[in-house]
């Protein structure tokens, strides 16, 4: 059987008594990063005085995960394995998905314990009162598919929460200024850590915030989805228009993010 765990994402305090409980007993450790897992098991053992048996602690992690499956299939069905992300929840945004696949195809038992999770707590904390939201994750770092995907969003009428790393959170903020910079977003630095800040507030405005603010630690945000539309057309309605392919290309531009130039030389090859 193997157990998927959750760990603090940045507060020690919300680790629970039945992690600590499961962790006692465990025969093999599973984890995004060994040197994180076995950091964060030595605090616990100071703090809340964890008795460890000897237990083996194995990276299992995007590049290798697939390789881990089939190297320990028989001790994740015969012997009691649990599985621990860097930070937060399991499988969200997090190669222990792979591990949920295998038990689900094997037959094999499973269960994930509830624990921290960013997504819900930013958005509890953001006030925004729609009560619903897409939990998006990451964007693609660069390129055509990030702009494509920021778009989308942008156009929802879902409120969407995002993660950013430290050194492209200005370059998002950037971003969303481009396609709507009143729009209303809700972003926290370092959740649940000493020097947590929330900022609800325009995205033109955080941009200004970012001249003073240390980009320092983990973000994540909220964007809010947009509450009333006007008829928009879409993708396929936009190619079928009888008009000149000048301003075609600029209507094809602001519905997908790529640049005019590169609507405009598609259209003209068609």
């Amino acid at each position: 059987m193997i157990t998927l765990l959750p760990t603090p994402i940045g507060n020690i305090g919300d680790i629970t008594y039945r992690i600590l409980e499961i962790l006692k007993i465990s025969e093999l450790i599973l984890c995004e990063d060994t040197r994180v897992t076995k950091r964060l098991l030595n605090i616990l053992k100071d703090r809340y005085n964890l008795d460890l048996p000897k237990v083996d602690i194995v990276s299992f992690n995007e590049h290798n995960g697939e390789a881990r499956v089939k190297e320990y299939a028989q001790d994740i069905k015969d012997k009691k394995v649990c599985y621990m992300s860097d930070a937060g929840m399991p499988v969200i945004s997090d190669p222990g998905q792979l591990l949920v696949e295998f038990c689900q195809r094997e037959g094999v038992e499973y269960d994930v314990v509830p624990g921290a999770s960013a997504a819900p707590l930013i958005y509890a904390a953001s006030g925004f009162s729609s009560g619903k939201f897409y939990f998006y994750g990451f964007l693609p770092k660069k390129g055509k598919e990030r702009l494509h995907e920021l778009n989308s969003i942008m156009n929802s009428g879902i409120d969407t929460i995002l993660y950013e790393a430290p050194h492209r959170v200005v370059k998002l903020i950037e971003q969303i200024c481009e396609i709507d910079e009143n729009r209303d977003i809700f972003i926290a630095k370092e959740l649940t850590k000493r020097y947590q800040k929330y900022y609800r507030i325009s995205a033109k405005d955080m941009l200004k915030r970012f001249e003073k603010e240390s980009t320092k630690g983990e973000w994540a945000l909220v964007i809010k989805g947009i509450l009333s539309r006007e008829p928009t057309l879409n993708l396929s309605e936009v190619l079928d228009l009888d008009m000149p392919p000048k301003p075609k290309a600029k209507l094809i531009s602001k519905l997908t993010g790529l640049p005019i130039k590169e609507c405009y030389t598609n259209l003209q090859n068609k």
